[in-house]
This record gives structure tokens, C-alpha cells and sequence, in this order.
């Protein structure tokens, strides 16, 4: 049984399709690493303009999937729970390299680990791998940063994650 199903990522991440892009979570070791998994189906709708004729995963969608692994794992370090009221911001990439295509069929096997955390800014090394071989590794820096106020009536109260 995976550590976590597409219930309680669906939990931990705001996104929905077509932008989410963590379908199950092997394992995860809470202030350490996670290892997920992220499923490319020729279903994506990015594979209709990318590129119709070899169709390619974009690299900054490898290294988004990453993020989304990394925030995974920060809310599961500070045991907590995102809401309507913040968001966790993807604020950094440094050294990301690209080193194989990912198409339609391929299994992103996504591995991140904690680097650093200090004063609300996270650290993390990432890499993508592909049956077992490297596919995109990244340096990557987020934050959990709270929302300001919606004002009242504007309709958008609908439109953030519950």
C-alpha cells in the first residue's frame, strides 16, 4: 500500500488537473526525502502543442512535479495541513538539468530531499528519474507565505482551495 494514495495528496496539494502532477507518494521520511510517482499518459494536454509529431513532457513540468513532491513533503515535516488562507510558493530553482525526454508511457519516479529550512524558506535537491534512469534534477526553493484578505462579494472565495 503507497504511503500516500491521490486522497490524501489531493489533502496536501492545491492543484487540479491538468496541474497536478503527484499521482501516488511511496514513501516519505517527515524532515528527510520523498520518493512519488507521477504517471504520463498521452492524455496530458500539454502533448497536443509538445510537440504534436514526438510528443515531450515540458522540463519545466518535470521540475514542477518536483515542487509538488517538495511541498508534500514540507507539510508533512511541519504537520500541518495547507489552506484556504496561504499558499506554499515555488520561490527558486538553481542547477536544473535536463537530461532525457519524458514522453506519453513513461513513470516519473520524482525524488526530493530537504536541504535546508530556515526562517520559512525551504531548501530541497531533486531528481526525476525514469525506469531508473535520470531524467531532470534540480535545486529547488519554496515557501508557505499567508494570503492576503479577499474582499467581500468579489466571488473569488470560491475559487481557493478548501
Amino acid at each position: 500500500m503507497p504511503e500516500m494514495d491521490i486522497r490524501e495528496i489531493l489533502r496536501y496539494l492545491p492543484h487540479r488537473f491538468p496541474f497536478l502532477l503527484v499521482d501516488r507518494v511511496i514513501s516519505i521520511d517527515a524532515g528527510k526525502s520523498i520518493v512519488a510517482l507521477k504517471n504520463v499518459t498521452i492524455n496530458e494536454p500539454f502533448f497536443v502543442g509538445h510537440f504534436p509529431h514526438h510528443p515531450v513532457m515540458p522540463g519545466v513540468l518535470v521540475v514542477e512535479a518536483l515542487a509538488q513532491a517538495a511541498a508534500i513533503l514540507t507539510f508533512k515535516t511541519m504537520k500541518h495541513l495547507p489552506d484556504q488562507n496561504s499558499l506554499y510558493y515555488f520561490v527558486g530553482i538553481d542547477r536544473a538539468r535536463f537530461k532525457r525526454p519524458v514522453g506519453p508511457g513513461d513513470q516519473l519516479e520524482l525524488k526530493v530531499e530537504i536541504t535546508r529550512g530556515f526562517r520559512g524558506i525551504w531548501k530541497f535537491s531533486g531528481a526525476a528519474y525514469v525506469s531508473g534512469i535520470l531524467a531532470a534534477e534540480a535545486d529547488l526553493m519554496c515557501t508557505l507565505r499567508e494570503l492576503p484578505p479577499l474582499p467581500a462579494g468579489d466571488g473569488v472565495e470560491a475559487q481557493r482551495p478548501a
